[in-house]
């Protein structure tokens, strides 16, 4: 199903400025019995993009009354949350435009989540490297064509998921999550402040590991430092953490922190 503007519909105005030009942004939230997971993280995160846009919000208490109406009430599901400038203004310009629509669309949980929770995977190393964009780094704007050329990549390769690295050749995410690995006493993640997504699930994880007194190191970090791990895992609303047990050819076990984590993501 997808609503628009909290009410159901199957079409938007190819006037949308999503449409045309990506202008806008959107999140994905875990649902489970109809209850929205990390929803005040996820609605911060999309207050914080829509600033970074210069679009208006919405009146937020009526998009989460939209936003549970919408969610299934099944044991684990996902919303997709879409919000854009609105329909009009002149070529780029912004001015001139309605108010924003906001998008709202259901999707089952999928169904190969719990065995790659279980056995890990592994992971390529895709060859398109990220550009830097430090204006928009970290948000989750409606421009994603460079995570599409990641995704068509690493499929062509026969992967799952991969690595990608920007145009400095630090690893900065995965083609669906965040990236974190530990080595001894050390818990390493990439800084975002360039490239990549800032999804909710890392900020719970730097939350939790902070307020437990592990150490959190954020930086930049090329393949040989995360190649040289202990242990590494991954996460996103939907996914929780999942571990990695390889990059390409070089292994590694499922650690306990990452077994830790996956157990406060589905507290």
């Amino acid at each position: 199903m997808f609503w628009l503007n909290g009410q159901p519909a199957d079409s938007i105005s190819l006037l949308d400025r999503s449409f045309q030009y990506g202008d806008g942004g959107f999140t994905t939230v875990l649902t489970e019995h109809g209850k929205l997971c990390q929803w005040s993280y996820h609605k911060q995160r999309m207050q914080a993009c829509l600033t970074a846009l210069a679009i208006e919000q919405p009146d937020w208490q009526q998009v989460e009354q939209w936003m549970m109406q919408a969610a299934s009430l099944d044991s684990k599901a996902g919303l997709k949350l879409h919000i854009s400038r609105g329909e009009g203004g002149r070529g780029y310009s912004p001015t001139q435009v309605s108010a924003a629509n906001v998008t709202i669309s259901d999707f089952a949980y999928p169904a190969h989540y719990p065995q790659w929770h279980q056995q890990g995977i592994t992971l390529g190393v895709s060859q398109v490297k990220l550009g830097l964009n430090p204006l928009l780094a970290g948000h989750k704007h409606n421009n994603r064509l460079e995570q599409i050329l990641v995704k068509a990549d690493l499929e062509n390769a026969g992967a799952m998921d991969g690595l990608v690295l920007d145009l400095n050749n630090h690893v900065i995410e995965t083609s669906m999550a965040n990236v974190f690995w530990r080595k001894d006493d050390q818990l390493y993640t990439p800084s975002l402040a360039m490239s990549g997504v800032a999804g909710v699930a890392r900020r719970v994880v730097l939350e939790f590991v902070q307020s437990a007194g592990m150490s959190v190191a954020i930086g930049q970090y090329d393949l040989s430092h995360i190649l040289d791990a202990d242990e590494v895992f991954i996460t996103n609303s939907l996914l929780g953490a999942v571990p990695i047990r390889a990059i390409e050819s070089h292994r590694f076990p499922i650690g306990t922190l990452t077994r830790r984590i996956q157990e406060m993501l589905a507290s």
